[in-house]
């Protein structure tokens, strides 16, 4: 018998009331509950985890925080053999500190797969990425883009506060694929690292027109935009090697006229920063 917990997908719960709903644990990312067969699992975003929404299929992160991850650890092998062990899995993601987002009920969308993050002991490791779908072939809800936006702001947060060391670390090894999302428009979520990264080498200065950037903001730094030289919307990579910093100014005549002299100017100063 399946198990309904009575929620309503675009809810919004605390870990206490999950603990309650789900007889699970409260502060764990994979939460396995005996008592509901269940299965909970939180994506916080608001941490330095790579989970992302690619269409309709989220690729969300295995259990163990430092190391290279088993599949046969605790709650990843519960994940893996979901198809066939009876548990039924339900998905909550935080966008903005401690609200859960009940997104729904999810099963295996494909085989797990590995790729490599950064644990918490900021040391490069691998990991198991499950490829999840909402059941019955139902469509992710649509989040309001203030929720995005206060989740890209966290994360730049965190990304501000890693030495020059791990930021290049991460940047350059962040993953390419762009995640992909419906809010009330189609909107590209950008790799907090990467553009942090391009800001840095840049040093205070536009990377078209070479000047400085034209004002500092409240706190002092040089006010530069990340642009991706090739549009995100057209197939470019979400990529230190894709990236640069523009002035205001620069960025906005890029998404206007995006003249090919102007690329070409801006992919030679990609050539050179990764030449020396």
């Amino acid at each position: 018998m399946k198990f309904n917990p009575n929620i309503k997908v675009g809810q919004v719960l605390n870990n206490e009331e999950i603990a309650g709903i789900f007889k699970s644990t409260i502060y764990m990312g994979m939460r396995r509950s005996l008592k509901t067969n269940t299965l909970v699992l939180v994506s916080d975003h608001t941490k330095l985890y790579e989970d992302r929404w690619e269409g309709d299929i989220f690729h969300y992160t295995g259990m163990g925080k430092n190391g290279p991850q088993s599949l046969s650890f605790q709650q990843n092998k519960t994940l893996a053999e979901s198809n066939n062990n009876g548990i039924d899995i339900f998905l909550f993601e935080v966008l903005k500190p401690q609200e859960h987002i009940f997104i729904g009920n999810v099963e295996l969308a494909g085989d797990p797969y590995q790729e490599e993050q950064f644990g918490e002991d900021k040391k490069l490791r691998t990991v198991w990425i499950f490829p999840l779908k909402l059941i019955n072939g139902k469509k992710p809800i649509r989040i309001p883009k203030r929720l995005i936006d206060i989740k890209e702001s966290e994360r730049e947060k965190l990304a501000k506060k890693l030495s020059d060391e791990e930021l290049t670390k991460r940047a350059k090894n962040a993953s390419k694929k762009v995640a992909k999302r419906s809010v009330t428009a189609k909107h590209y979520e950008r790799n907090p690292f990467v553009a942090e990264y391009t800001k840095r080498w840049a040093k205070g200065n536009c990377q078209l027109c070479e000047k400085p950037a034209p004002y500092k903001n409240k706190k002092g730094e040089p006010h530069l935009h990340s642009h991706h030289v090739i549009w995100l919307s057209k197939g470019g990579e979400d990529s230190i090697y894709n990236s640069i910093a523009l002035c205001p100014n620069c960025h906005d005549k890029m998404h206007v006229l995006d003249l090919e002299l102007d690329v070409n100017t801006l992919k030679e100063a990609l050539n050179r920063h990764f030449r020396s």
